[in-house]
């Protein structure tokens, strides 16, 4: 059986194959190229209950979505380290690290988004939460920044920029 992926903007035009007699999902390209396999057992380890959707709300306040975009974050030592992000919202963003930093770590953060690459946004921001290993939330370790110093504009065209993105899916 083969499920194509049509909302997931990142990954659309791609399609996962299941095969029930090796419990194997594959992943295939647009032209139906093979990307890489994984096992069913793997996703089950993987998986756990979801919150229930009320206690979302108590974690987060606003808009956010899984989106890659470019981010350089400075550390009170003056270290500049550039990543991606894979999600963004008013409220903060997710940034990948193989070594995240403690929570509660302050850091300066500059971010693209996709709708204007060449314009970088400044922001404060603290280490919310770390994700030392890839999980069922998140394909890659790294840390949960929560904005502490953002301007208006800034907060404003994310939030737009995420309701937007929503809105077409």
């Amino acid at each position: 059986m083969r499920l194509p992926v049509i909302t997931t903007i990142v990954h659309k035009g791609k399609a996962l194959e299941l095969d029930c007699e090796r419990e194997l999902i594959t992943v295939r390209g647009a032209k139906g190229e093979k990307l890489g396999s994984v096992t069913w057992a793997s996703i089950i380890e993987q998986a756990r209950p979801l919150p229930e959707p009320d206690r979302w709300k108590e974690l987060r306040d606003q808009p956010r979505l899984s989106l890659v975009l470019k981010v350089r974050y400075t550390t009170a030592g003056g270290k500049t380290i550039e990543s991606r992000a894979g999600g963004i919202g008013g409220g903060g963003l997710f940034i990948e690290s193989a070594s995240p930093l403690p929570v509660g770590t302050d850091i300066s953060v500059e971010f693209a988004l996709p709708d204007q690459p060449t314009e970088w946004m400044h922001a404060k921001g603290a280490i919310a939460w770390v994700c030392p290993k890839p999980d069922h939330y998140t394909f890659s370790p790294g840390m949960g920044v929560q904005f502490t110093d953002i301007g208006l504009e800034a907060r404003a065209r994310i939030i737009e920029l995420v309701k937007s993105l929503r809105g077409a899916r």
